[in-house]
C-alpha cells in the first residue's frame, strides 16, 4: 500500500474513533431492536442515551404509569371502594373483578401495576374521575402540569386508540415523576403479591422480567398491542446511580433494556460531595456574645456524575452582613457546586449554635 493509502486508512479510523466518542451511544453501536427508546438519569432526568425518542408513538399498558400515579394523588389509598358495572369485562388482562365488590384503592393498583389489568383501570378511573372520560381529562391535566407537550391520553389503561400516544422521552419524564412516589415506587417492584376476591384470594405476578432477570432492576411497567408492538419502562439502581429506559415498539425489549441499562452503568457513578454535619465556614456575626457562628450541612449530598468529567467547583453563599442574635439551625447561606459553570448540587448552610447578643 502507499504512503498516501496508509494515511487516508489510518485518519479514517481516527475518524471513525472521533465520531465514536462524540456520539457513544448510537443505535447501531447498542444494537437495539426498538423504534423508538431513550435512557435518562432518573434524579436529573439527564439524557444519556435517545433514538427516535420524540416521536409520538402508542404506549400500550405503560399508560398505567400515569393512571397510578393520578390515582394515588387524588384517593384515599386504604378505603374500600365498590367496582363499578362499567369496569367489568373490560377485554385485555384483568383482574376478572365482580361488580358490586369492594376493593381498597391500594389493591387495584397492585393488579394494575402487576397484573396490568385493565379493569382494574377502568375501576380506578370511574372511582377517581367520575368516568373514564374525566379520569383521561385529569391524565392530561398532570401531563401539562409535567410541562409535556407530546403526550395525550384517552383512556387509563392504553388499548388502542389514534389519539393516545406520547413519546419515549415523555413517558420517560412521567416515570421520573412517579418513581418519586414511594407507594408508587414500591407497588411497581414487588414480584407478586396476594389480592382479595369474592371467592378466594388472586395471586397477581408482575410481567416485569427484569425484576427478576437483572440485577437492581426495581420497575416499572410492560405494554403490548397489536397496534403499538412491545412497549417497556425499566428503572434500575447501583451503587446509587438510578437510571430510567423507556423503548417503543421493541420486538426484543428485554434485551434492549439491558443493553441500554449496562451502558449507562459503565458511564455514571455516585458521587459524594459533602457528609451530613461537615463544618464549611465561620460566619462572622455583628453585635454577637461571639464573634462568628460555625456553618454546617446538615444532610450528605450525593450526585450522579459521569464517571470522566471535569473539576467540580465549590461556592458558598452567604447571608451577610448578618447581625447578633442567631439561633441554633438558622439557615445563612447554601453552598453549591458547579460542573461546567452548570449547577449540580446545592444544600443550605446552617448555624452550629445559638449566638446571643453582646451586652
Amino acid at each position: 500500500m502507499c504512503k498516501f493509502g496508509v494515511f487516508f486508512r489510518n485518519a479514517l479510523v481516527l475518524a471513525l474513533i472521533v465520531l465514536m466518542l462524540c456520539f457513544p451511544a448510537s443505535a447501531a453501536l447498542l444494537s437495539l431492536s426498538a423504534q423508538s427508546a431513550i435512557l435518562i438519569n432518573a434524579s436529573s432526568c439527564e439524557v444519556i442515551f435517545e433514538y427516535n425518542a420524540n416521536e409520538k408513538r402508542g404506549m400500550a399498558s405503560t399508560t398505567k404509569i400515569m393512571t397510578a400515579i393520578v390515582a394515588i394523588e387524588n384517593s384515599d389509598l386504604d378505603q374500600k371502594y365498590t367496582i363499578p358495572d362499567d369496569a367489568v369485562g373490560v377485554e385485555g388482562s384483568s383482574l376478572y373483578l365482580k361488580s358490586g365488590e369492594t376493593m381498597t384503592m391500594r389493591d387495584l393498583l397492585t393488579g394494575l401495576l402487576l397484573q396490568s389489568a385493565n379493569d382494574a383501570a377502568e375501576a380506578i378511573a370511574i372511582i377517581v374521575g367520575g368516568s373514564v372520560e374525566g379520569f383521561a381529562e385529569m391524565m392530561n391535566k398532570k401531563a401539562a402540569e409535567l410541562g409535556l407537550s407530546h403526550t395525550h391520553f384517552t383512556n387509563p389503561h392504553g388499548l388502542s386508540d389514534t389519539d393516545h400516544y406520547t413519546t419515549a422521552h415523555e413517558l420517560a419524564l412521567i416515570t421520573a415523576y412517579a418513581l418519586k412516589n414511594e407507594t408508587f415506587k414500591s407497588i411497581c417492584s414487588l414480584t407478586k403479591a396476594s389480592l382479595p376476591g369474592t371467592d378466594h384470594p388472586r395471586v397477581v405476578k408482575n410481567h416485569n422480567k427484569l425484576l427478576l432477570s437483572y440485577s437492581g432492576a426495581y420497575g416499572v411497567k410492560t405494554g403490548f398491542t397489536k397496534a403499538t408492538g412491545r412497549c417497556l419502562v425499566s428503572a434500575a439502581e447501583r451503587n446509587g446511580v438510578e437510571l430510567i429506559s423507556v423503548t417503543l415498539n421493541a420486538p426484543d425489549d428485554w434485551n434492549d433494556h439491558s443493553t441500554m441499562l449496562d451502558y449507562g452503568f459503565s458511564l455514571y457513578e455516585n458521587v459524594k460531595l459533602a457528609d451530613s454535619g461537615t463544618v464549611v465556614y465561620k460566619l462572622p456575626i455583628i453585635g454577637g456574645d461571639i464573634d462568628n457562628v460555625a456553618l454546617y450541612i446538615k444532610e450528605d449530598i450525593n450526585v450522579c456524575l459521569k464517571k470522566k468529567r471535569g473539576s467540580i467547583i465549590e461556592r458558598l453563599e452567604l447571608i451577610y452582613p448578618r447581625f447578633a442574635p442567631v439561633y441554633k439551625d438558622d439557615i445563612l447561606g447554601r453552598i453549591v457546586y458547579y460542573l461546567n459553570d452548570i449547577e449540580i448540587a446545592s444544600s443550605p448552610i446552617l448555624a452550629t449554635e445559638y449566638v446571643g447578643i453582646k451586652n
